[in-house]
């Protein structure tokens, strides 16, 4: 049963298709050296999830939110801190949009207030606070304060999720922030094991393209 009416040919249910197709090429290019061929590869799967937006008319905001990954994809494909900075800023902008259309579409702060939500807010946010206590001494001086911000962000991020009924974008956004766990210990944390660096490259894809993707249906189709 495809998500979206229609066959397989329906132009929603390819370009969904097309879209996890390429997502798990990428899953085996990650060792790739850096080439237009793999930041191409790279980008082509949210960006399609933004594409599928525009084309069934869902909301603009998660649009911008899916383009501005895809962006952010494409910069965290090349290396050097300028591409990372710029990464960075693209999914901070990224965040920022989730957090106004979650707040938008959700049932307000007070949902909050039942008993597993609150739990896993306070998990989100003891997750979120201790890796930013942990990486602050470890990454340079220059960068503290754009990771600070981004922290800040994506814990708003997931806090607003938890005000929405649909499971698949609360755990959609539980997995973004357990990407992006991962993805800064391997960066900052992580000793010289390249056997343990390999599979948490791909585990971070695999948790990201997992958390755009279930977002992206959340607001898409009914549950």
């Amino acid at each position: 049963m495809m998500p979206f009416s229609g066959g397989i040919e329906a132009t929603a249910n390819g370009m969904l298709l097309f879209s996890v197709a390429a997502a798990c090429i990428y899953f085996f290019l990650l060792d790739a050296p850096v080439s237009i061929r793999r930041t191409v590869v790279k980008t082509v799967p949210v960006a399609l999830l933004a594409a599928l937006t525009v084309t069934v008319g869902g909301p603009k905001l998660l649009a911008g939110a899916l383009a501005l990954s895809a962006l952010g994809d494409a910069f965290l494909s090349r290396e050097g801190e300028k591409a990372f900075l710029s990464g960075l800023a693209s999914f901070l902008a990224a965040h920022l949009l989730y957090v106004v259309l979650f707040l938008h579409a959700g049932g307000g702060a007070g949902v909050l207030f039942s008993t597993p939500r609150l739990l896993l807010a306070a998990v989100i946010v003891v997750l979120a606070l201790g890796m930013l206590a942990v990486l602050w001494p470890r990454v340079e001086a220059g960068l503290r304060v754009p990771i600070a911000i981004y922290v800040v962000a994506i814990l708003a991020m997931g806090l607003a999720a938890l005000t929405l009924a649909d499971w698949r974008i609360i755990v959609g956004a539980v997995l973004f922030i357990a990407s992006d766990a991962l993805l800064a210990t391997e960066r900052f944390l992580l000793g010289p094991s390249k056997s343990l660096r390999f599979w948490m490259l791909h585990g971070v894809w695999a948790f990201y393209y997992a958390a755009q993707a279930l977002i992206a249906l959340g607001f898409l189709t009914v549950a």
